[in-house]
């Protein structure tokens, strides 16, 4: 229900509706529609409790396609995608969810890939970056990139899948990353 017609206009008669209980059922887990909502989209972000221990014996290119792959995945799971528009749109109000999405979303896949990035630098997989901004320039990317194909996709081609974005984005930044005797030469050829 927030989903569909944001917090303001949603009611918790209209909630309790939708959830086949009464309004007085809602109150004994919940004091306000606030409330509510809050633990709502913490439950949409939470991970799904099925971490997987990164295997050391894999390349840290592997690592970082399995990690972005497993990420995008969940951005573009729909409780992750209505909970990150809410957020975005009610952030002004709820500034302690904004902050949980940072936290829990952002954060938790930025320190993932840049223990990855630390190891695949290290072994010259990966150009020297620094591990932290090149995880945050990609955390940026795949949130960005997630929210822009459930928005429709802009001016892309007509009916791009989520996998040809997810392809597209991991094919871009791994060019980003690549050591620079295997960097593409610029397009103007200099």
């Amino acid at each position: 229900m927030f989903g569909k017609v944001g917090v303001a206009n949603a009611t918790l008669d209209e909630i309790a509706q939708c959830a086949g209980v009464s309004k007085g059922t809602i109150y004994l887990y919940f004091s306000s529609k606030e409330e509510l909502f809050r633990q709502t989209i913490r439950q949409a972000l939470a991970p799904d409790g099925a971490e997987k221990p990164t295997s050391t014996l894999e390349s840290p290119s592997r690592q970082l396609r399995n990690t972005i792959s497993e990420h995008w995945e969940f951005l573009t799971r729909e409780p992750a995608l209505t909970a990150a528009r809410l957020v975005n749109a009610e952030q002004w109000q709820y500034p302690d969810l904004a902050e949980h999405y940072a936290a829990q979303v952002v954060a938790r896949f930025t320190e993932e890939v840049t223990a990855i990035l630390e190891i695949g630098v290290r072994s010259r997989e990966f150009r020297d970056v620094d591990p932290g901004v090149a995880a945050r320039m990609l955390a940026a990317l795949a949130v960005q990139s997630a929210s822009w194909r459930a928005s429709g996709g802009g001016p892309s081609p007509a009916g791009q899948t989520s996998e040809e974005v997810l392809t597209e984005l991991t094919q871009f930044y791994f060019q980003a990353i690549a050591p620079l005797d295997s960097a593409f030469p610029q397009a103007d050829g200099a």
